[in-house]
């Protein structure tokens, strides 16, 4: 399954990432500086939440386009068990 990000999707995505990237930036800079350790891992969190939110994007976004695929009878020899397990071990991946 190849994932097609159209779009709102895909700025959406990239945007997210994007903050993400800023955010990691951020991180490194505060601790060169020898900032607060609490302002350090709550800059920390808002990139892994950002980080997460994108992920869980895609996989939503793939789980649409399995269904429709599925739902159009254009299947790539991957059953619907094969493809639900693969899809599980997408979102606990995230986890």
């Amino acid at each position: 399954m190849e994932l097609e990000l159209e779009g709102a999707d895909l700025k959406a995505v990239l945007n997210r990432l994007r903050r993400a990237q800023g955010q990691i930036s951020g991180v490194i800079r505060m601790i060169e500086e020898g900032r607060d350790c609490e302002d350090v891992v709550t800059q920390l969190a808002a990139a892994s939440r950002a980080l997460d939110r994108a992920g869980f994007a895609i996989i939503a976004t793939g789980m649409q386009q399995c269904m429709t695929d599925i739902e159009s009878g254009r299947k790539t020899g991957e059953d619907a068990q094969q493809m639900r397990t693969r899809l599980e071990k997408l979102f606990l991946s995230l986890a």
